[in-house]
């Protein structure tokens, strides 16, 4: 039986922290941004950590 191919997508858009947890980058950044406030656009620019509930989805999209 071949092997299990990794998520290409899911590869560049998470990354694994030092403690097993996931980041991620926030949505709705990309366009129509001048509807939206400086304070929202800030804090879009974050990154935050992936739910807990979602982690071992992630983790077994990338994990080949």
């Amino acid at each position: 039986m071949p092997k299990m191919k990794s998520d290409s997508g899911a590869k560049k858009r998470f990354k694994r922290t030092a403690t097993g947890k996931y980041k991620r980058h926030k949505a709705f950044r990309s366009h129509i941004l001048s509807t939206k406030s400086s304070k929202r656009k800030r804090h879009l620019r974050k990154s935050t950590l992936v739910f807990k509930s979602e982690q071992k989805k992630i983790q077994t999209m990338i994990q080949s």
